[in-house]
């Protein structure tokens, strides 16, 4: 199982978009009267007008004041408004290299480092340092997904981000370099961006957003690549729960074949659950070499 993720059953709406979430999203998958449960709950958080955030993250600035330090990382980038893959749970919390702490408080997850006082304000890592955090120390997967996000949002922008990661040394500084250089603010939500990621394990490189206009036919792929006309799709149920929805589906994807596009389809359970049997799919199909699959357990 991919770290810091539950089984579905488990998951709260706002988990499963990322930690933040419109009125709109919400709505879409869960309906006016989840939102309203979830809201009784107390396991979502109006923050402002229509966005949410999991209720986990609203303590996580109480915690860093009490360590005399900065909300930072995962906790940080959901401050910021940016999607995630793992929710953070605990609180990440920044202290300076000279505080001592002997031990870190239940839910909190303490990094020490002695930053400059323009990345950081009000008490949270500015944008650009949250991202080179993450990239340093989460996986791959998720520290892209966080990518994606800062720049799908505009307060991080590429140039900044390739410029800042250019000048990092020390451990975890290649990783830094690689997010930073596969970062792209297209994807459309961390599910196609940790897809996307799987493909880059499977040695492909693919466009979020890919634009495809053949002869009577145009569609917008989740992934893709032009060169080896491919589509890779990140398959959300909610999409798909109508006839119409289904009928638009099938036209979709008969309108791939129909123009010599394969389109591979993957479901949030099998990326996010699966993932080496999503890299087993997608190596084979670049490779043509089918061999045992990995084990893909039942994740409904």
């Amino acid at each position: 199982m991919v770290r810091g993720v539950t089984p579905p059953s488990s998951r709260s709406a706002i988990t499963r978009l990322g930690g933040v979430a419109t009125w709109t999203e919400l709505i879409a998958d869960v309906g006016r009267v989840g939102l309203r449960r979830a809201l009784d709950s107390g396991s979502i958080i109006r923050v402002g007008r229509g966005r949410y955030v999991a209720a986990a993250t609203s303590e996580h600035r109480s915690r860093a004041h009490a360590l005399t330090g900065l909300v930072s990382h995962l906790s940080a980038a959901v401050h910021h408004g940016w999607k995630v893959k793992c929710v953070p749970a605990e609180a990440w919390v920044t202290v300076p290299r000279t505080r001592h702490v002997r031990a870190a408080p239940e839910g909190v997850r303490i990094h020490w480092a002695d930053l400059p006082a323009d990345e950081a304000s009000a008490g949270v890592t500015h944008p650009l340092r949250t991202v080179l955090d993450c990239a340093r120390v989460l996986p791959f997967d998720e520290a892209l997904a966080l990518a994606d996000s800062a720049l799908r949002s505009g307060t991080v922008s590429k140039e900044d981000l390739r410029s800042a990661a250019a000048s990092t040394s020390g451990p975890g500084s290649a990783q830094i370099r690689r997010v930073t250089a596969h970062a792209d603010g297209r994807a459309a939500n961390p599910f196609e961006s940790v897809l996307r990621a799987l493909a880059l394990e499977a040695g492909l490189d693919l466009t979020p957003q890919l634009v495809i206009a053949e002869p009577g036919f145009f569609a917008v792929a989740d992934l893709g690549s032009e060169r080896l006309r491919l589509v890779v799709e990140a398959e959300g149920f909610e999409h798909h729960g109508t006839r119409a929805g289904l009928r638009a589906d099938c036209t979709r994807h008969t309108g791939f074949a129909l123009h010599g596009w394969t389109s591979l389809r993957f479901t949030y359970e099998d990326v996010m659950y699966a993932p080496e049997w999503v890299v087993w799919v997608l190596r084979s199909w670049l490779t043509g070499e089918v061999t045992t699959p990995p084990s893909r357990k039942n994740t409904a």
